[in-house]
C-alpha cells in the first residue's frame, strides 16, 4: 500500500478521552483504506486540524480550558517515521477551548468556544506560530437556557474570495463577518448575520460556485441555506432545509456540512442519530431536499471530510473511536460504506 499515487491524511483526537493525539496515514488511492505512518501526543486534545498550502506545516488546536495552538512539521513521503514533528511549543490562544482553526494570509485563526471569541497568531515564514496579536470577544446570548447563556464561536473559515473572515457562535445564533488587517494582526468587525433563535449555528460550508453558503445548526437538526455576498461582504439566509427525516424520536446534533465537488449535493453529520444525511440541492442552489441518511459506521459523528477528488466521505466517529469511509454515488449522492480504520476518540480528518 505504498503506490505512488496514494495519498495522505492526518485524524486529530482527544486525548483526554482515551484518543492518540495526531495521527498521520496513508490514503490508498484504489481503496481509500487508511494505513497509520506514525502517531503524536506531544499536544492534548487536537481535535482540530489545518494544513499549510504547501502540506510542509500542520496546525492544531489544542481544545482544553487554557486553549492553545501549536505547529507540526509534517514527514516527508519516504520517511520511516510518519509522525509529525513539534515545530516550537504550543501558543496561547488567549481563549478557552478552542474547537477550530483556519489559515489566512500568514496567520492563524482559531474559534475559541469557551471564551466565545476568535483570536489571531501570526505564522512565521519558518511555519511556527508566533504570539498571538489579536482577539475578539463576541457578545450576546440566546434562549436555549444552557448552551446559550453566553457567546460560542465554534468555527472560523475565509470565504472563497479570500476577503472575509466568517465565524459561527453557536451562542448567539449568528455568524460573524470580518476583515483581517495582517499588518496589525487584527480583525475588524464588519456585519453579523442573525439566524433563527436556537438553532445554535456549528459550522458552515460555501458552495464552490461561491455564491451560496449552508449553515449547519447543532441545536435544531437544520441546515440554514444562505446567500453569500463577496463583494459587500454580506450573509443572507433564504431557507432551512431538515436534516433528519420526520417522526425520527432520538435527538439529533449536527457537526459538520460538506459540500459536493460538482456542487449538486450537502452532507451533514449528525451526532445522536448518528447518521449522515444526504441533501441534493436544486438549480437555485437555495433549496435542499433530504434524499436520505445514512448510518456513519460509528458512534458520534464529529466530522466529515471529503478527499481530494471527491469520490469519498469520511466520518471521524468520536465514541465509537473510528474514522469510516464511504464511496459516493454519483448520481444520487448517497455515500456507500467501504471500511474503518480505528482511531479512538477520533474527531476530524484533513487531507493534503
Amino acid at each position: 500500500m505504498s503506490g505512488r499515487n496514494d495519498g495522505r491524511a492526518f485524524i486529530g483526537s482527544f486525548t483526554s478521552t482515551g484518543g492518540r493525539g495526531i495521527i498521520a496515514v496513508t490514503v490508498d488511492a484504489g481503496t481509500g483504506a487508511l494505513t497509520e505512518r506514525g502517531a503524536t501526543d506531544a499536544v492534548a486534545d487536537p481535535s482540530y486540524l489545518a494544513l499549510s498550502p504547501d502540506g510542509s506545516v500542520l496546525y492544531a488546536v489544542s481544545e482544553t480550558e487554557e486553549g492553545a495552538a501549536a505547529a507540526f512539521r509534517t514527514p516527508a513521503a519516504d520517511a520511516g517515521n510518519g509522525a509529525p514533528r513539534p515545530l516550537g511549543e504550543p501558543v496561547p490562544v488567549c481563549g478557552e477551548s478552542p474547537t477550530h482553526l483556519t489559515l489566512t494570509a500568514g496567520h492563524l485563526l482559531t474559534a475559541n468556544y469557551g471564551s466565545g471569541s476568535v483570536t489571531v497568531l501570526p505564522v512565521g515564514a519558518d511555519g511556527a506560530l508566533r504570539p498571538t496579536s489579536g482577539v475578539t470577544r463576541h457578545e450576546g446570548s440566546g434562549p436555549h437556557p444552557d448552551r446559550q447563556r453566553g457567546p460560542h464561536a465554534h468555527q472560523v473559515v475565509t470565504d472563497p474570495s479570500g476577503r472575509w473572515i466568517l465565524a459561527t457562535d453557536l451562542g448567539t445564533d449568528s455568524v460573524r463577518i470580518s476583515s483581517l488587517d495582517t499588518t496589525a494582526g487584527e480583525l475588524t468587525p464588519h456585519a453579523e448575520t442573525a439566524l433563527r433563535p436556537g438553532t445554535g449555528p456549528r459550522h458552515l460550508a460555501f458552495h464552490p460556485a461561491g455564491g451560496h453558503a449552508y449553515v449547519l445548526n447543532e441545536l435544531e437538526p437544520t441546515l440554514t441555506l444562505c446567500r453569500w455576498n463577496a463583494e459587500k461582504g454580506l450573509l443572507g439566509p433564504v431557507g432551512e432545509a431538515p436534516v433528519l427525516p420526520d417522526g425520527v424520536e432520538v435527538e439529533g446534533f449536527g457537526s459538520e456540512v460538506v459540500v459536493s465537488h460538482d456542487g449538486r449535493f450537502v452532507w451533514a453529520a449528525v451526532r445522536g442519530h448518528d447518521s449522515i444525511a444526504v441533501l441534493a440541492l436544486d438549480a437555485t442552489y437555495e433549496k435542499a431536499d433530504l434524499v436520505t441518511t445514512v448510518d456513519c459506521g460509528g458512534r458520534w459523528p464529529r466530522d466529515l471530510a471529503l478527499d481530494p477528488t471527491g469520490g469519498r466521505l469520511y466520518a471521524a466517529n468520536e465514541h465509537s473511536g473510528d474514522v469510516t469511509w464511504f464511496d459516493i454515488d454519483a448520481a444520487t449522492g448517497i455515500p456507500v460504506r467501504a471500511g474503518s480504520f480505528a482511531a479512538p476518540a477520533a474527531s476530524c480528518v484533513v487531507f493534503g
